[in-house]
């Protein structure tokens, strides 16, 4: 049985290291190293480093596992353990100079999420949680709000930057969101939603379009927190089924979903 305390503080130590190179690399990015993988989908040679230097130290803490890396450093799957990474959640903001940006590692042994860190690179805030201990940002335990309803909620939000077939959906739902809750934002990396969603930032937050490393790290977070993660009908494919709606209690996720789902149906 793997030591899910030691092996969260080995994790934490790596995270800091390389969200400390990224942090030195901001001052003087070079923008014409940067890559297109996609439209309005970007990468830099930060990303790649950062992952590398991620996939490095993770192969020696846990040897068995496999990887699923968004920059495709090591891609090799694992039948029990597998590491979910994002090396920069938030690459587009890193390039502009807005400093909300995050490295996200998960730990999923088989289908279920046992560890999750996301660091925010630039308010030095490493939120962490493993399996049934409860999450932490830095050494303090946090929780999700009290806030008792989503009229009083303050959501968080992604825009789609590509598979625009339905934008039109989605803006008919974040409208919903507009007139049902207290604000509705947009902050550019899915790992720092869910954290501040943890710490009791935000109450809520929903998103479709959304890649496995960007909501891994972040998503057991929430549910160590005390928080609810389900996909946009309420089931549990919100790793990788490409849609996640979490929230601080069971009667805000439900007010969520319902504003959703009219404009989700199948």
């Amino acid at each position: 049985m793997t030591d899910l305390s030691a092996l969260r503080n080995q994790v934490v130590t790596l995270t800091r290291e390389v969200g400390k190179f990224i942090f030195s690399e901001a001052a003087n990015f070079d923008a014409s190293r940067m890559e297109h993988k996609g439209l309005n989908d970007l990468v830099s040679y930060v990303d790649k480093e950062a992952e590398k230097r991620l996939v490095e130290g993770l192969e020696k803490f846990l040897p068995e596992a496999g990887f699923i890396a968004e920059e495709g450093t090591k891609t090799e799957q694992a039948e029990e353990f597998n590491w979910i990474i994002d090396p920069l959640d938030g690459t587009t903001n890193f390039i502009h100079g807005l400093p909300v940006y995050s490295v996200s590692i998960a730990l999923i042994q088989r289908d279920e999420l046992v560890l999750g860190v996301v660091y925010d690179i630039c308010r030095d805030e490493c939120y962490h949680a493993i399996k049934g201990g409860g999450a932490y940002c830095n050494e303090e335990r946090i929780y999700v709000s009290k806030v008792p309803s989503l009229s009083g909620s303050l959501i968080a939000t992604g825009f789609p930057y590509y598979s625009f077939d339905l934008m039109q959906k989605y803006l008919q739902v974040m409208g919903s969101f507009m007139q049902g809750c207290h604000g509705l934002r947009r902050l550019g990396s899915a790992a720092l939603d869910l954290a501040y969603v943890a710490a009791g930032r935000f109450e809520g937050y929903f998103e479709f379009n959304i890649n496995s490393y960007d909501v891994a790290g972040g998503a057991i977070l929430v549910q160590e927190a005390g928080g609810q993660v389900t996909d946009f009908r309420g089931g549990k494919n919100f790793v990788f089924g490409r849609e996640i709606c979490v929230s601080n209690s069971p009667q805000v996720q439900q007010e969520m979903l319902g504003l959703i789902e009219p404009f989700w149906k199948e």
